[in-house]
C-alpha cells in the first residue's frame, strides 16, 4: 500500500518589512521615517536631511558630520539611514563604484550628488531639448532629489506623477530649467522641473553663461 506524503510545512510566513516602531529608539525611528536622500561618494556618503542640511557619513569610521554625532558621540539617524540603504541595496557598499542614478550604469564617484555617468550628466548653462515638445531649455540646476520627491505646488503632484511625465523613471534626478526663449525676454525667467530622462542635449549645449 502506497503511503501518501504529508505536505511540506508552510514557509511563507507573514512578516513586516519595517520594524515595529514601538521597539525603535528615537534616532532609529527617524532613520526609517524621515525623508532623506543618500548619495554614494565612494567610501563615504552625502545625506540630504529633511531639514535641508547635508551631512557626510563615513560608515567605516562610524562618523557623521552632523551635530548629533559630533557633539553627543551618538549613532545618529544619518548613520543609521546609510546602513539601512546599504542593507536594502538602495546604495552600493563603501568602496564599490556607484551606479548612475538615471541609467544605472557603473560610474566613478562624483564630488557632489546626484551621481550621473558622463552620458547622462548635464551642467548649469547647458542647452537641452524637451523630448515631449522639442522646446529648447537652459539648465539651471540638477537637484539631488528624485522626481517622486519633488512636489509641484501648482498641480499638487510630484514631478514624477505630473501627467506630462508619465513613463519617465520616478527615481530620476530633477533638472530645473528655464525656456531658452524666456532668457532674453525676462530678467528672472520662471523655472520648471523635469525628470532628467525627459531632456536630451542640444547640439549647441553649454553655451549660455
Amino acid at each position: 500500500m502506497q503511503m501518501s506524503q504529508a505536505p511540506p510545512p508552510a514557509t511563507d510566513e507573514l512578516v513586516a518589512l519595517a520594524p515595529d516602531p514601538g521597539t525603535l529608539s528615537e534616532r532609529g525611528l527617524r532613520a526609517w521615517t524621515e525623508r532623506m536622500a543618500v548619495h554614494p561618494l565612494g567610501e563615504t556618503y552625502a545625506v540630504d536631511s529633511q531639514s535641508g542640511a547635508r551631512y557626510v557619513v563615513d560608515p567605516a569610521e562610524g562618523s557623521c558630520s552632523c551635530p548629533d554625532a559630533q557633539m553627543r558621540d551618538e549613532t545618529c539617524k544619518h548613520l543609521r539611514r546609510v546602513a539601512l540603504e546599504i542593507t536594502t541595496g538602495r546604495v552600493p557598499p563603501p568602496g564599490e563604484h556607484p551606479t548612475c542614478c538615471s541609467c544605472g550604469a557603473e560610474t566613478d564617484p562624483a564630488g557632489e550628488p546626484p551621481v550621473l555617468c558622463p552620458a547622462c550628466g548635464v551642467d548649469p548653462g547647458d542647452i537641452v531639448l524637451d523630448r515631449e515638445t522639442g522646446d529648447r531649455l537652459v539648465v539651471v540646476r540638477v537637484s539631488p532629489q528624485r522626481a517622486d520627491e519633488v512636489e509641484i505646488a501648482a498641480t499638487e503632484t510630484t514631478v514624477a506623477t505630473h501627467p506630462s511625465n508619465n513613463g519617465y523613471p520616478p527615481g530620476d534626478p530633477v533638472v530645473e530649467a528655464v525656456y531658452a526663449a524666456d532668457v532674453a525676454r525676462r530678467d528672472d525667467p520662471r523655472r520648471y522641473a523635469f525628470p532628467l530622462a525627459r531632456l536630451e542635449p542640444a547640439d549647441d549645449a553649454a553655451v549660455v553663461e
